[in-house]
């Protein structure tokens, strides 16, 4: 099965998200065809959750798995701290008090 790539991956999530009413924005954009992709939750409490794509060698498969979550300020630590050694990242934030990302819904994995 061939990989989508990063950028139009990013505006189909974009476009699913902003069907919901859930605002999300670009906050880093990493490399079009090849660059992984962060998503960091905000739930506009001073609390945040960032999430990437892990793979699963015993199932085959690929699943979004909590990076880090907590007060926003370390969760945004840690993004910076992907940043430096991954240059083509990229980082979608979204914002919704219910802490929805929609990447448990089919397709998005």
């Amino acid at each position: 099965m061939s990989q989508l790539v990063a950028s139009f991956w990013v505006q189909a999530y974009l476009t699913r998200l902003r069907l919901q009413d859930i605002p999300a924005f670009v906050v880093a954009h990493g490399d079009n065809d090849a660059g992984s992709v962060l998503i960091k939750v905000n739930t506009l409490d001073g609390q945040a959750r960032a999430l990437h794509r892990s793979y699963d060698i015993m199932s085959d498969t690929r699943m979004w798995v909590v990076l880090i979550e907590g007060e926003e300020r370390d969760v945004d630590d840690a993004i910076t701290r992907q940043r430096s050694f991954d240059p083509d990242l990229w980082v979608i934030e979204v914002e919704d008090r219910q802490g929805r990302s929609l990447l448990d819904q089919e397709g998005l994995d």
